[in-house]
């Protein structure tokens, strides 16, 4: 793998957050495409109507951990995994910075890369104009995973959160500046624009075609309904809501509590910890609060 990290050697380059891809081959409809994860970094292979490719790879330095129904694997520097095709969910997490090559007999690569990058600008470009100083997509999806791991969501069901927790306020692309920017409280008119955005999310992301991100939309669209069934847009109660939305709306909440933005001073763990328990069973589901209670010492 001599000078695997050389960018001349690479046919095209695209960087995301925590993951920098890079064309290496492309030949007879066969892609061969080099992968840079920086830490606790996620990626995944899933099925597709329609699609038969063999999709290998083998890491190159680094390691990978496959999350499984009975616990998880680990994939060493020189192991490696593949399926003819992918018939199920497979989601791989990064232990360090990890490398590895992966091959694939039908044309990926500008597909998912161009989509992936557009979104990307998208929901960081929100993620400041909503008064964010830093990183809260990328937040918000570190703190939903570690959620949805520990209630032991199925492969699936870890990579539509992964997906929807970061473009959760994708939507708000949709939503006017003059509204989006308002430093006051919103009139009622503006607020029922606002609550908008959820269903743009869903939108923007069906209209990328992709099947993965449209599942995440429906997930984007509800996460803001509330356990108690007085949220919006469509006030579903319990177990209606999706599971995933119903994380990130604990998670996007504590977050959107603890964090500095350019009008406000965020609050205390602490204190975050005690509203949303407050909430235990009217916005949020119990067993979410149950769990991100157990897991919020790794914060």
């Amino acid at each position: 793998m001599k000078g695997i990290g050389n960018k001349n050697h690479f046919i095209e380059t695209v960087q995301m957050k925590g993951l920098t891809i890079s064309l290496i081959a492309s030949a007879d409809q066969t892609e061969i495409i080099h992968h840079r994860l920086e830490p606790n970094t996620r990626w995944a292979l899933e099925p597709e109507e329609g699609w038969e490719a063999l999709e290998y790879l083998i890491v190159v330095s680094g390691e990978l951990k496959l999350s499984t129904n009975g616990g998880y694997e680990i994939y060493k520097t020189g192991d490696s995994f593949y399926r003819s095709p992918v018939k199920e969910h497979y989601v791989f997490q990064s232990i360090g910075k990890t490398e590895f090559l992966y091959v694939s007999s039908q044309p990926v690569f500008h597909r998912y890369s161009q989509i992936s990058r557009d979104l990307m600008k998208l929901a960081i470009s929100i993620e400041k104009k909503d008064g964010y100083t830093g990183d809260h997509c990328a937040r918000i999806s570190k703190l939903s995973m570690l959620v949805g791991e520990a209630m032991g969501l199925s492969s699936r069901q870890l990579l539509r959160l992964n997906m929807a927790s970061f473009f959760h306020d994708i939507g708000k692309v949709k939503i006017p500046l003059d509204i989006l920017l308002k430093p006051g409280k919103l009139t009622q008119e503006e607020w029922e624009v606002m609550k908008l955005h959820t269903t743009y999310g869903r939108q923007v992301l069906e209209e990328t075609k992709l099947p993965l991100l449209i599942s995440a939309g429906l997930v984007v669209e509800q996460h803001h309904e509330r356990y108690d069934g007085k949220g919006y847009p469509l006030g579903l109660a319990k177990d209606e809501i999706e599971v995933e939305a119903s994380i990130i709306s604990v998670v996007d909440s504590y977050d959107a509590m603890t964090t500095d933005r350019s009008y406000q001073k965020g609050r205390s763990k602490e204190e975050a910890i005690l509203e949303i328990n407050s909430c235990r069973g009217t916005m949020y589901n119990p067993i979410i609060v149950d769990t991100f209670n157990a897991v919020q010492h790794t914060l």
